[in-house]
């Protein structure tokens, strides 16, 4: 194995540990709802819409935690019974895995394992069944997690903010270095300190870059070459550019919210020459992309753990936003990471 080759195993098993606790979060929830012993005493293929009536979860959150769980051998597709047309419906069945997680079995000491359960509050079964964390106040009729009340500390949520801007922001300027071309000027919006901005300017001198966030996170931000800080909200304007850039943002909403972001980004730029492009993850549908799959079906756990609302999209989730947004055409660059560059054109 050489050493590209063993880089980008390493680069993509740093996320396993990084997202090991949600993981084993996700699982004691799956047996504390019972969904093992459900799905095994079925008698057969259980279809969505059954097992969501049985458990007494939505299906939208149930189908992202049943997908996960299928990526890790824990449940598996099945076709529908026998004279049933499926449709769009899905069908699961158990595993000798899932088997070991039923009362019978390992689920009493499943539950014993790891921090409470509690701590992965978003995925909690009082969570799942009402959409709500009740720990958490509201922005907007959306929960939000960034208070500091509420145990994420801003300086810590910071730092790993601007550690994962560090690796995504690299990763675009080895891979997709032609994205920047006749891009003068740059709005990273909600760009915090301005890791991600400080990167590109380093790399492709000819821009000039704007962050706009929220006026008590840019008034903490240290000096960035070259870097320009305007408090403000995205919900409110944008402010004018060749391109804004939205690096892990519209994970954090739903898609009512998204789209009201990506039309006052696209107002931002010019009509005919701008773009915006979304730094996010794109969910591979049946885990099987690239070595990132697996991590971005933990990334979508993490999500729903610290805000109900909150997701990873697919391609097919991406592109419905963008076109409810009023973009005309779009496009996805893989840039050898855990997220993609979606280029969004007005």
């Amino acid at each position: 194995m050489g050493f590209d080759e063993k880089e980008a195993r390493a680069r993509a098993q740093v996320w396993n540990y990084a997202f090991g606790y949600t993981n084993l979060g996700v699982v004691k929830t799956t047996v504390e709802l019972e969904i093992p012993d459900i799905v095994e005493k079925h008698g057969g293929p259980i279809s969505l819409p059954e097992l969501s009536s049985a458990v007494g979860v939505p299906t939208e959150s149930l189908y992202r935690i049943m997908r996960f769980l299928i990526f890790n051998g824990i449940f598996k597709k099945a076709p529908p019974p026998h004279g049933e047309v499926s449709g769009d419906v899905h069908y699961y069945a158990p595993t000798p895995l899932s088997g070991l997680l039923t009362r019978e079995n390992l689920a009493a000491f499943m539950l014993l394992q790891g921090m409470p359960t509690e701590f992965n509050t978003g995925i909690t079964p009082a969570a799942l069944r009402t959409g709500k964390r009740p720990d958490l106040k509201s922005v907007k009729g959306e929960d939000t997690w960034t208070d500091p009340a509420h145990g994420n500390h801003m300086k810590l949520f910071t730092d790993a903010m601007e550690a994962h801007a560090r690796v995504a922001t690299q990763a675009m300027v080895d891979n997709f270095p032609a994205g920047f071309e006749g891009i003068e000027s740059l709005v990273d919006v909600g760009g915090r300190h301005g890791m991600a901005l400080s990167i590109l300017l380093k790399a492709f001198p000819w821009v000039s870059g704007t962050v706009l966030d929220l006026p008590e996170i840019v008034a903490g931000a240290p000096p960035r070459g070259g870097v320009h800080f305007v408090g403000g909200s995205m919900f409110e304007k944008v402010p004018n550019a060749d391109a804004v850039m939205l690096m892990w943002i519209l994970h954090d909403w739903s898609d009512e919210m998204c789209i009201d972001i990506l039309k006052k980004c696209k107002d931002a730029v010019p009509k005919d020459t701008g773009k915006v492009m979304i730094v996010e993850a794109v969910i591979d549908e049946d885990g099987e992309g690239d070595e990132y799959a697996g991590a971005r079906l933990s990334l979508d756990m993490v999500m729903m753990a610290v805000n109900v609302k909150a997701k990873e999209r697919t391609y097919k989730e991406w592109a419905f936003l963008l076109n409810q947004a009023g973009f005309t055409t779009h496009n996805v660059i893989n840039i050898k990471s855990v997220v993609s560059v979606i280029q969004a054109f007005p």
